[in-house]
């Protein structure tokens, strides 16, 4: 393990960087993409659209609910063989799913098999990531988290393609040995250990430390308000388009400019969220604030230019807020406690998730449309936005200080680092390459 002082805000951080983008490709791009097995499934078990859609909500479940396992496991052994056991499983589950009899047969092997293995490597991905980023985190978690949207472009189209050559037991095969690519992106993960490492204790006290952190709680109660609404629309954007008496295909469309504006705004808030001053939460309130303003709006848009318009904003300020997101919660807890942080969040955070889009289905059925639904999506992150206001220093320094001043905090941060540095290298031996 790599021992320094403080984030190196680059050199290897970079191939972290690139191994998160390779990760979050292999685990949310094949859970977007997965939705072209389904008539497969369908017409070979014989069985309704809801039981099938059970497989791929097992898996995203066990995803988000297991993170805190690959929390801890990271804590007390590193990421990499984490995340490279994380691998072996996913591609397992795939591999046994192609040997399916029955929908249980695949419950178990996606669902419960390979969702475990995607437990085991996003959350400890993305927190080796933030370990090694400081000023530059909210671009370098941009960047990682576009590999969703580019393999969602691309998956959907190649497993169909590998549907039609090898049938859907053959495609899963392949699948499941492009998933051990995950033991590469494990691989890649080099460790640090950090000078307020030591100070943050084991698991079990980074978890009642966490339970007892207001700011952390008020931080997850927001980011689950947010979740609550956040994919309303690429469940439901299609059906209410065909409501208005749109054709499918242009319907589908529509799906396609969230996911390019969702890119372009990952990309741009990264960017911005570095060069801007002041706490990260504030920029993470702005995004929020704009996506709920664009999914409350979204009902009221009846020409579908206008309509289109407010999609591309929903996709470009969705997309914007999902790295400064991950960037906020080092800030709150502290860098040594972004393991088992994140994982705590990301189990919090998925019951909005879970939630949100039965709700907004019931909302469909009682009202006969989608503007209740999208109304009280919108909502939840004009809440959750709200809810952010009340993070420490949310309201100070909202000016850049002077030159002065900056030099002279720059010179104090300096004096600080070596002196931590002298005092770090009297305790700890010399550092030592993985």
């Amino acid at each position: 393990m790599v021992r320094r002082v403080e984030p190196p805000d680059g050199g290897w951080g970079w191939i972290v960087v690139l191994s998160a983008f390779f990760q979050s490709a292999l685990v949310f791009g094949v859970l977007k993409s997965f939705g072209v097995f389904f008539l497969e499934f369908m017409a070979a078990f014989e069985e309704p659209a809801a039981r099938v859609s059970w497989i791929t909500s097992i898996g995203i479940a066990v995803q988000q609910f297991g993170s805190p396992v690959g929390s801890a496991l990271s804590t007390r052994f590193g990421p990499r063989p984490v995340v490279m056991a994380g691998g072996i499983l996913a591609a397992l589950g795939m591999m046994l799913a192609s040997f399916a009899t029955s929908l249980t047969h695949l419950y178990l092997s996606i669902g419960l098999i390979s969702g475990s293995g995607w437990a085991l490597t996003f959350t400890p991905t993305l927190a080796c990531l933030s370990r090694y980023f400081s000023r530059r985190r909210s671009l370098a978690t941009g960047l990682a988290l576009t590999g969703i949207g580019l393999s969602s472009f691309a998956f959907a189209p190649f497993f169909q393609w590998l549907i039609t050559y090898y049938a859907w037991r053959g495609a899963l095969l392949l699948v499941a040995a492009l998933s051990l690519h995950l033991l590469a992106c494990g691989a890649l993960l080099r460790p640090l250990r950090l000078a307020e490492d030591p100070s943050v204790g084991g698991p079990m006290a980074q978890l009642t430390s966490l339970l007892h952190h207001g700011p952390f709680l008020r931080y997850t109660t927001a980011l689950t308000l947010v979740n609550a609404g956040y994919f309303i629309p690429y469940v439901h954007l299609v059906a209410h388009t065909q409501d208005l008496g749109w054709d499918p295909l242009p319907s589908a469309f529509l799906l396609s400019l969230v996911a390019v504006a969702d890119l372009l705004g990952r990309v741009f808030s990264g960017w911005l969220g570095d060069i801007c001053p002041g706490p990260v939460a504030r920029q993470l309130a702005l995004w929020s604030f704009l996506t709920g303003m664009a999914l409350a709006l979204l009902p009221v848009a009846q020409e579908p230019f206008i309509l289109m318009a407010l999609v591309v904003v929903y996709g470009f300020t969705a997309g914007a807020l999902t790295p400064v997101a991950f960037s906020v919660l080092p800030e709150l807890v502290g860098i040594g406690r972004i393991y088992s942080g994140l994982g705590l969040l990301q189990l919090v955070e998925s019951t909005g998730g879970l939630l949100g889009a039965p709700l907004s289905g019931y909302l469909r059925d009682l009202t006969g449309s989608y503007t209740a639904s999208f109304v009280v999506a919108g909502a939840f992150l004009l809440s959750g936005s709200l809810i952010l206001l009340t993070l420490p220093g949310f309201f100070s320094c909202f000016f850049l200080p002077s030159a002065t001043e900056q030099n002279s905090g720059r010179k104090s941060l300096e004096a600080k680092v070596s002196l931590q540095s002298a005092e770090y290298k009297e305790g700890i031996p010399e550092a030592q390459e993985p």
